[in-house]
């Protein structure tokens, strides 16, 4: 891809920028103009302590390059870490202009399975590390907008299909993500207010958490429609002043096809025969007919509530 000015003089803050999607993100976002800072621990996929610092080589990759770009030290989790990483990008590049939030680990067990600790662990990494960074963030936006400087913030969130329909042995991952298309949305309005938009991505793509879910990553030659970097420039874009129009959205990633989802719409329903409360006696059978579900055929269902 040819370099281009889209976020030139822009600064934005990646979480879990070392390896993968956060690593792919990095370098689009740079080669767009961004001045990019990089967060990530360096663990390993549930957390653990891992060796090498992903981070720095992600830095030292966009320098080489001819970039711009630092380090956001602490977990993203972690209050106080991402205050200061938040204060620091402005202290050292004068503003800020977009963070995206990406760090996760993977814990994976059925409910019965899963314990105490794993839940809060990724919960932790996932929906809390996401509202901390977008806190510091959007604190300092609405300043800015108070002060009369008008901002352009640009929040861009990370979730999964497992955050839209759920998936067998992910409970806690799911919770998390599904959590995460919430706080998109609350931001989305709350910052509003103050000129600052937000969005998340669904991106299917080869990265540590597949492969540790036992799906096949192998390419094979040519384009690879699960590449990691296909999602990048969805985030370029998000983290645009262009696209100021469009907030409290999740786009979905599938190799080189763009998927606005429209989740949880209004189906059919049923009023209760009396015109008064719901009775429990009358539920069943017009939920059957309400989802479709005959056992017996139609006319096992009777005369049922007044569907619409």
């Amino acid at each position: 891809m040819a370099p281009t000015s889209l976020l030139q003089g822009r600064v934005i803050i990646v979480t879990g920028g070392g390896r993968g999607l956060g690593r792919s993100h990095c370098l689009e976002l740079a080669a767009h103009g961004a001045t990019v800072v990089v967060n990530d621990l360096g663990v390993g996929l549930g957390g653990e302590t891992s060796e090498g610092n992903p981070a720095q080589g992600v830095v030292d990759e966009i320098v080489a390059a001819g970039g711009v770009a630092s380090l956001g030290a602490g977990s993203a989790s972690d209050w106080t870490a991402m205050g200061e990483v938040v204060a620091s990008t402005i202290e050292r590049f004068g503003r800020l202009d977009g963070i995206v939030n990406n760090a996760g680990i993977l814990r994976d067990a059925t409910i019965t399975n899963l314990g105490e600790k794993d839940w809060d662990a990724v919960l932790d990494v996932h929906l809390k590390g996401t509202f901390t960074l977008t806190h510091h963030a959007c604190a300092h936006w609405r300043a800015e907008h108070k002060a009369g400087r008008p901002a352009h913030g640009r929040v861009v969130n990370t979730t999964s299909g497992a955050g839209l329909a759920g998936n067998v042995g992910q409970a806690a991952y799911s919770a998390a993500k599904a959590g995460i298309i919430a706080l998109t949305q609350v931001t989305a309005m709350e910052g509003a207010r103050y000129g600052v938009t937000a969005n998340a991505i669904s991106p299917i793509a080869a990265t540590r958490m597949m492969a540790s879910a036992g799906i096949g990553t192998d390419p094979g030659e040519g384009w690879n429609p699960l590449d990691p970097e296909n999602a990048s420039p969805v985030v370029a874009w998000l983290c645009s002043e262009e696209s100021g129009w469009i907030t409290g959205q999740v786009l979905r990633i599938n190799g080189n096809e763009l998927i606005t989802m429209e989740s949880w719409r209004t189906g059919r329903s049923f009023v209760a025969r009396s015109g008064e409360r719901l009775d429990a006696a009358e539920i069943d059978l017009s939920m059957r007919r309400a989802l479709g579900a005959y056992p017996g055929g139609l006319a096992a269902l009777g005369s049922p509530a007044v569907s619409r």
